[in-house]
């Protein structure tokens, strides 16, 4: 039977696992190419992961709710569309596939006995890549992971194959005495410590976390869980704090002639686009150009190596509605000009907002900005979106009194200013790179083009 092995795909940079929200098809289902079969959800982005490959949906691995690692198998998919009913051919071959209405406590006796029955490795081959064949052989044979590890293998790099499984299936049945003792009720210390799948599906769910009363705090309190998404952000910023010394420079720049252009354009922009003009097109441009004056910047580390990213796809924060931040990225923004980059800002945030982004839109990402302007902070010292070494905060536009050089002598005026918060990895960017950058960035915003059109 030709089975392909359908993984958790990779939904964006550093997110290494997705928690499966509803399965769109069921066991036995016809299913196209690139059809939606589920619905993932990871701290980027809620989406729906397509089919590799057409067929009928053999088995489904995961339940609702699991958390599963990128990369993990998630189905197997029949690639010539047979009844998801039939077992596995080689697998009716065991005298264990004769008997598949066996009661629980069989199973788990069974399991508990081919420990001394059948040949097995002195210790787990963890990490071991299994087949969808094999796999499907151990499932429905009642074999857990931990027993699995345990078979020999004979294929390349020590793979189990079928010869080998079954030959391991066929060592396991032969105990008479104790197959015979398994039709006895199993006492509780006996039993295994893991049972097959389909005899206690409860098994693979993590156990409720312990939730103190609120009484336990002090005072009137409420407790309030963390949502699924707050978690993982939680995890990313700890990490990321982790792994990055953060280094934190502060410049100030003069953005008059940049909010007076904006006054002159964003009623016609609107009428005629049916858009809103907003500041951060103009930042991520300015970013761009200083990214192309100082590339090193632009580069993300692994181990000991640094990888300098010729494209520069730059992650702008949106704020969701339930609170929580995503980043989709702007890809190969330094080749868009203003007009090109507000269209993208404003379709990324809409549909940021809506949850309709997809996992190309959150990888890839090479810097990042936050806008904390647009909740009136001033200034802010971002935490960085690992693997990348830096991101700038964009601080609110206040008016200040200021000194005016002129021809004539210093004048006192009332300009616009903003602070730009620059965060970096201290690893492989140091002061003078991270303030210069920075100076830059402020730089493009001073000299900003007051006579071009969008």
């Amino acid at each position: 039977m030709a089975l392909v092995e359908m993984v958790m795909p990779k939904m964006g940079e550093s997110i290494m696992e997705g928690t499966v929200l509803k399965w769109l098809k069921n066991v036995g289902d016809t299913i196209e190419q690139d059809e939606s079969v589920l619905e993932v959800a990871t701290d980027k982005v809620d989406t729906e992961v397509p089919a590799i490959q057409g067929g009928v949906l053999k088995e489904i691995l995961v339940n609702e709710g699991d958390v599963v690692a990128v990369g993990a198998p998630i189905a197997i998919i029949s690639t010539n569309g047979e009844d998801t009913g039939s077992a596995a051919p080689a697998a009716t071959e065991t005298p264990a596939a004769a008997a598949p209405q066996a009661a629980p406590q069989q199973t788990v006796a069974a399991t508990a006995t081919s420990e001394s029955s059948a040949a097995k490795l002195d210790q787990p081959a963890t990490g071991r890549f299994y087949s969808p064949l094999v796999l499907n052989i151990a499932r429905e044979e009642g074999i857990s992971m931990q027993e699995l590890e345990y078979v020999p293998g004979t294929g390349k790099e020590g793979r189990v194959s079928k010869k080998d499984i079954m030959s391991y299936l066929e060592n396991r049945g032969n105990a008479p005495q104790q197959a015979a003792a398994a039709q006895a009720p199993a006492q509780p210390q006996a039993q295994p410590q893991t049972q097959a799948p389909a005899a206690a599906p409860a098994a693979s769910q993590p156990a409720a976390p312990q939730v103190k009363p609120a009484s336990s705090y002090g005072g009137n309190v409420e407790l309030i869980e963390m949502d699924r998404m707050r978690k993982m952000i939680a995890d990313r910023m700890v990490d990321s704090k982790r792994i990055s010394p953060h280094v934190t420079s502060f410049v100030e720049a003069d953005v008059t002639n940049i909010v007076n252009w904006r006054n002159k354009w964003k009623n016609e922009y609107k009428k005629r686009e049916g858009e809103n003009l907003t500041f951060t097109p103009i930042f991520i441009d300015a970013i761009a150009k200083a990214i192309k004056d100082y590339p090193m910047i632009n580069v993300s580390v692994d181990g000991g190596t640094i990888i300098r990213h010729k494209d520069i796809n730059i992650g702008m924060a949106v704020a969701l509605p339930s609170g929580n931040l995503i980043v989709p990225n702007i890809k190969n923004a330094d080749q868009l000009n203003l007009n090109g980059l507000t269209k993208k800002v404003n379709d990324l945030a809409n549909r940021g907002r809506n949850n309709k982004l997809t996992p190309d839109d959150l990888s890839g990402g090479t810097y990042t900005v936050s806008n904390v302007g647009s909740f009136g902070n001033v200034m802010g010292t971002p935490i960085i979106m690992q693997p990348q070494v830096a991101i700038m905060a964009v601080g609110a536009i206040k008016k200040k009194p200021a000194v005016i050089e002129t021809p004539e002598g210093d004048l006192i005026g009332i300009r616009h200013f903003m602070y730009l918060s620059h965060s970096y990895d201290h690893r492989v960017v140091d002061g003078s790179l991270g303030g210069m950058f920075v100076r830059r960035v402020a730089d493009y915003l001073e000299n900003f083009d007051v006579n071009q059109t969008i």
